[in-house]
């Protein structure tokens, strides 16, 4: 391997205090969680100023995402190289103990409510635990009209508004920004655009008890956000598009991301030419073969495969499960 050639990168997770959160991330990911507190989030590939990933291990170890994409745009980016000014996605997981609060995304046209050099934010979720009381609430319920919200607000009824249903194990699921949305006793995978616009509809009336006070809502600019026409959604529907040498599910296919689950045991390929993807192990444990090097991947890593690797070999350990991930294409 040259000296400066870039190789599958992984990455370091940072954990993320949430009143809503548990202590379920503790057995998908080795790193220890912080003593006590909910944890929420494990951000597992983040181009964001307040939290970027660092690169664990290679000779970029301790790098960050966007050191990688400023000094090495082609290798990293190939065809998408001068595209993006950081990173488009941002990958988590989440253990969602209790509800989050009802929420919705701008959209990319509503440059009204996106900070400066934030984007909107579509997202996309992956089941991958549910407890007795899982639930998502995903858009309104049809003809739920902005008055008709208003009025729950104040009666401290909106769930009366939101259509929902019970997840399933591997259930997947595309918010698209504008969605009113929630969701809670379960752990997902989510990727999203590189965004953290949120806007709080309602949380619940609870407190948060490191503050003694409730969270900041954002009723107004919710609303704003709110587009009325996203109902009753559910989740989606993986199509197969091979079974052997692996099983290969289209999960979400969206302007700002695709996505598939790939579940296998015997060798298959991974990668695109030219451009990157990024994999995520959800079960099992296998090693990816690049440039005549091998790297580990198991249950909870996120690996970034740099453009320059192009397709590769995956070879699993038994039976391993990958959600393989494509960025927005030219």
């Amino acid at each position: 391997m040259s000296e400066n050639k870039l190789y599958p990168l992984k990455f370091e997770p940072i954990y993320q205090y949430r009143i809503w959160g548990g202590r379920r991330l503790s057995g998908l990911l080795t790193k220890p969680l912080p003593a006590h507190d909910p944890v929420g989030e494990a951000w597992i590939l983040s181009d964001r100023d307040d939290h970027p990933s660092k690169v664990t291990s290679g000779k970029h170890r301790g790098e960050t995402i966007n050191q990688l994409l400023e000094h090495s745009p082609k290798q990293l980016m190939g065809k998408l190289a001068g595209k993006f000014k950081r990173f488009p996605l941002l990958l988590k997981f989440l253990d969602c103990q209790e509800v989050l609060s009802v929420q919705v995304h701008p959209s990319d046209q509503l440059k009204k409510y996106i900070p400066k050099g934030d984007t909107g934010k579509t997202e996309s979720w992956v089941v991958l635990e549910t407890g007795d009381d899982a639930i998502i609430y995903a858009g309104l319920r049809p003809g739920t009209t902005e008055e008709k919200l208003r009025t729950s607000l104040a009666k401290n009824k909106v769930a009366e508004d939101l259509a929902h249903f019970k997840p399933k194990l591997g259930d997947s699921v595309l918010i698209k920004a504008g969605t009113v949305h929630t969701l809670g006793d379960v752990v997902v995978f989510e990727v999203q655009e590189n965004s953290d616009s949120t806007y709080r509809l309602y949380d619940w009336d609870r407190v948060d008890k490191k503050t003694g006070k409730p969270r900041d809502l954002q009723v107004e600019e919710a609303i704003a956000c709110i587009d009325f026409d996203k109902t009753a959604i559910k989740s989606v529907k993986p199509d197969i598009e091979t079974m052997e040498p692996v099983l290969r599910e289209k999960l979400i296919e969206d302007e700002h991301f695709n996505m598939w689950r790939l579940t296998g045991t015997e060798i298959f390929k991974v990668g695109q030419e030219d451009a990157p993807r990024v994999l995520v192990c959800i079960e099992g444990e296998g090693k990816l073969e690049s440039d005549k090097e091998h790297y580990s991947l198991s249950k909870g890593e996120v690996m970034l495969l740099p453009a320059i690797s192009g397709i590769c070999n995956f070879t699993p350990k038994g039976k391993v499960i990958l959600l393989d991930i494509e960025l927005p294409r030219e």
